[in-house]
């Protein structure tokens, strides 16, 4: 068995928090993180990386971040947690049980979304730390939801909506910022 360990800070480069509109709706908001440099969202990544081999997977997490979006919200029974370190919010969507995707997302609450990357687990594995690609994806959320945290709490540039249903304030990042 492969252990895989990521100790060092990923680097994104430029990043920003933007609103998925089309999932979105009435019961919460589901963000992604748009790669400014590479122009495509996290989700967007994740969702090309597997259209082809896992295509009835895909439309199953479609079908829950809509029905998440519009219908029922980001209800605690749809993420397995912890999967990050205390309290950081980094959870993977389940969709089915049999599936063998994993979505890394950060949630805030029953309301609030963003999600990441992922990608595919095999029955064989116990852990995420035992996939680079899984732990990789993992290690970009837990230091996003780290920086996203520092800017509501410290250096309060970002808050919450009055409803909670969005992020408001300074929602662009970059590498110097954090340096």
């Amino acid at each position: 068995m492969n252990l895989y360990i990521f100790v060092t800070t990923i680097k994104l480069m430029k990043y920003r928090l933007v609103k998925l509109k089309d999932l979105s709706g009435n019961q919460a908001s589901i963000y992604s993180i748009y790669l400014i440099d590479e122009k495509i969202t996290l989700f967007e990544k994740f969702l090309i990386e597997n259209k082809n081999i896992y295509k009835s997977e895909l439309n199953d997490i479609f079908s829950r971040l809509i029905a998440i979006g519009h219908s029922v919200g980001a209800r605690e029974q749809f993420f397995k947690k912890n999967e990050g370190v205390p309290g950081d919010g980094v959870c993977a969507l389940y969709d089915k049980i049999e599936s063998k995707l994993r979505l890394y997302c950060i949630r805030y609450g029953s309301l609030l979304v963003i999600l990441g990357g992922g990608g595919f687990k095999s029955k064989d594995i116990k852990a995420f730390q035992d996939n680079e690609k899984l732990a990789q994806e993992n290690s970009i959320l837990r230091q996003i939801s780290k920086e996203i945290t520092e800017r509501m709490i410290t250096e309060k540039e970002i808050k919450f909506s009055f409803d909670y249903m969005d992020f408001e304030g300074n929602l662009e990042f970059n590498d110097e910022d954090y340096e």
